[in-house]
């Protein structure tokens, strides 16, 4: 399923770029893959040691152009858990409150009783998101990008909201660097539209790097 977006509301991007970042997609993800399994392997027994159900959760996000894809995630609630808690939270960021957490990051929920023990440090340190280099390999995400919405997220979306869906959703980007619970969500949106525009490979290096402090610092994702 896909979202139709108007043609003032898509920003080009240069075919040699998405080539280039392509191939830094794959390098990358093939190079830390052994990490990825052994990260993988500890958290998946302590996800199944700690509550019952699947050890990944799938959940619908919407990617590039409006295409709806399935991003994977370690699973850090119980089973049980439903989305109306995250769908307010995202309301009420949408219209600028700040939702402060420990993990300083605009999409998560600071007292959220659905998520785990194992879940809490995994989505503080970012670990939860290790199944997204899978995303990346099959061509729906990226490495560095704009976070990728969840549909009804999307629904609430202004025309000049659309931009961020120009190019491929990624693990990293701007404002988990720079932004996380500091900015508003339109000033969220500026800095996906900006970078969108930018097109640089360099500032794409600049980020993955930059991130690794971030998430060593314990600053969660979304």
């Amino acid at each position: 399923m896909a979202v139709q977006l108007a043609p003032t509301q898509v920003i080009s991007i240069h075919l040699g770029y998405s080539r280039a970042k392509r191939l830094l997609d794959i390098g990358f993800t093939l190079l830390i893959v052994p990490l990825i399994l052994l990260v993988g392997a500890v958290v998946a027994v302590l996800i199944r040691l700690d509550s019952r159900g699947p050890i990944l959760y799938r959940q619908k996000r919407v990617g590039r152009n409006g295409v709806e894809f399935e991003m994977l995630k370690f699973r850090s609630m119980y089973v049980t858990a439903d989305d109306a808690v995250h769908r307010e939270a995202i309301t009420q960021y949408m219209h600028g409150e700040t939702l402060n957490d420990d993990s300083h990051a605009p999409y998560k929920v600071g007292i959220d009783p659905r998520i785990t023990r194992i879940g809490k440090f995994i989505r503080k340190t970012s670990i939860d998101e290790l199944p997204q280099f899978w995303n990346v390999l099959r061509g729906q995400m990226t490495l560095v990008g704009p976070r990728p919405p969840v549909p009804y997220e999307v629904e609430l979306y202004k025309p000049h909201d659309w931009l961020r869906l120009s190019g491929k959703p990624g693990l990293t980007g701007p404002w988990q660097v720079y932004g996380r619970s500091k900015v508003t969500f339109q000033e969220m949106i500026e800095m996906d539209v900006a970078y969108l525009q930018r097109q640089s490979l360099w500032e794409d290096l600049r980020l993955i790097m930059l991130t690794v402090p971030v998430m060593l610092l314990a600053r969660g994702g979304a």
